[in-house]
């Protein structure tokens, strides 16, 4: 079935996409905050910066709800992009569903800091919310985009150094292979205004800077994936990097991971962005929510 307001935000995007070609880096980020700051805020949800382990942040609490848990979140943007205050709609709204707060990462960005200091930085914060006294059961880790497989990558690096790991994982249409190989990358092209082959290849080799494309820790879909908890992946059919999810899925399941995917009909790259003004956003939140609720809560 159609999607009016979906359509109706592809036809935005496709007039004034968020990565213009010919765009400053800086005004692309420009761009992408002030998008994310134009929405206003939820008055029952207050934020608090922090520094987790060294790194900048921001506590999301809302209102109401209490269930101690805490939903760690690495926001999308291709590795070059992206902050809390590009992802606040989304992130509100999480902390709202969830019943719990937020910890907002702005963890730093290529090509100032390549890889893999994302990945570093997703690890110093979870590990300062240990020594917070919170627990890694109540711990969830979520991101979207370039931030979706830093969750799967942060879980790879967190196990591989002994840390115990958190209750639960909800990746948001990850991006899992640097190379870009999937078939969804053509197939989709057409019908997602958000991601296309090109710039996502010219990201990955700003944020690689000649490391190995296939190292598990840049690309996920490389990864050996036994002992991670239950993870939840939401990705939608009209995007470029539905096959990032796809083919990653049956090897978490080999790998003897409690592991889910919803693929959302007719939906855009990180749905979820739009969720003031996009349904099946805000579904896709609740969902994330109720997830994190049966794992964390």
């Amino acid at each position: 079935m159609a999607n009016a307001q979906i359509d109706m935000i592809r036809a935005v995007l496709k007039e004034n996409p968020l990565i213009k070609p010919g765009a400053s880096l800086a005004d692309m980020r420009q761009a992408l905050d002030t998008m994310g700051s134009s929405v206003p805020r939820l008055a029952d949800v207050s934020a608090l910066a922090v520094s987790a382990g060294g790194v900048s942040a921001e506590w999301l609490t809302p209102a109401s709800g209490d269930t101690g848990s805490v939903i760690l979140y690495l926001h999308g943007g291709g590795y070059l992009l992206g902050s809390v205050d590009s992802h606040r709609p989304l992130l509100e709204r999480l902390a709202k569903a969830s019943g719990g707060r937020v910890l907002a990462l702005n963890y730093r960005l290529a090509p100032e800091a390549p890889f893999p200091a994302p990945v570093e930085d997703a690890c110093a914060a979870y590990r300062w919310l240990l020594a917070q006294g919170v627990a890694a059961k109540r711990i969830a880790i979520s991101g979207d985009s370039a931030g979706g497989g830093l969750v799967l990558a942060t879980l790879l690096a967190l196990r591989d150094a002994g840390d115990a790991l958190p209750g639960c994982a909800v990746p948001l249409s990850p991006w899992t292979d640097m190379e870009g190989t999937g078939a969804s990358m053509e197939s989709r092209a057409a019908v997602d205004p958000m991601v296309q082959k090109g710039p996502l290849l010219e990201m990955a080799g700003a944020y690689l800077q000649g490391a190995d494309s296939k190292n598990p820790l840049a690309s996920p879909l490389h990864g050996d994936f036994k002992g991670l908890p239950p993870i939840l992946i939401q990705v939608g059919d009209a995007e470029t990097l539905l096959d990032d999810s796809t083919r990653i899925l049956p090897k978490l399941k080999a790998a003897g991971v409690d592991a889910s995917m919803e693929v959302w009909p007719d939906m855009i790259h990180v749905w979820h962005l739009f969720a003031p003004m996009l349904d099946k956003g805000q579904e896709a939140i609740d969902g994330i929510g109720a997830f994190v609720r049966k794992h964390c809560g």
